[in-house]
């Protein structure tokens, strides 16, 4: 298969949830700026989980920028990473609606990691599908930021039990990890 209809069906699924998201924020029956203050925790987690669908997006794409060939493997492997990123707008709404609360703020944890993990079983498959010269194996190398993630999403987890702050500020910090541009595939695909 020719890795065109995975990029447009994966970009196609990935403008859904973006789009549901937004609609689950409510317009509020009022004229006044103050109406909108109830809305602050739903719009904050919206922005958080609309970074995340961007940093998946953007990597996805230059991740299929080393991909020749399309198997099966990936085929399915890609939609498991598609299926938890589908929860997304699920586990934002229930955490911006309630106000940052403990177990939502852990779900929202637990759907990102298990993103990260379908994620990176995609990225194995297309490595082993690609062989080990392959030039994503030559980007992501020793993949540091893929290995430290998880174990970030796990505190956030466990730290949501403790305190809502503590796993906001971890899937805060694990954003802005993958927020700076990772330039590792574009260096390859250069050379």
């Amino acid at each position: 298969m020719h890795k065109g209809r995975l990029e447009a069906f994966s970009d196609g699924v990935m403008a859904i949830i973006i789009t549901i998201m937004v609609l689950e924020i409510k317009v509020p029956h009022g004229e006044h700026i103050s109406d909108l203050y109830p809305l602050i925790p739903v719009v904050l987690s919206y922005v958080l989980s609309f970074v995340y669908l961007g940093i998946y997006w953007n990597n996805h794409h230059h991740m299929l920028q080393t991909v020749k060939h399309i198997s099966g493997n990936i085929l399915w492997a890609n939609l498991h990473l598609l299926f938890w990123l589908s929860l997304v707008p699920f586990v934002t709404a229930w955490m911006g609606e309630n106000h940052f609360a403990r177990q939502p703020m852990a779900l929202y944890g637990f759907i990102m990691l298990m993103a990260a993990i379908a994620y990176f079983i995609l990225q194995q498959c297309i490595i082993r599908e690609q062989g080990d010269s392959s030039l994503l194996k030559q980007a992501v190398g020793d993949d540091l930021k893929g290995k430290v993630s998880p174990i970030l999403y796990i505190i956030g987890i466990v730290g949501s039990w403790f305190s809502p702050w503590i796993g906001g500020a971890t899937y805060v910090l694990v954003a802005l990890i993958w927020l700076a541009p990772d330039k590792r595939i574009e260096k390859v695909l250069k050379d």
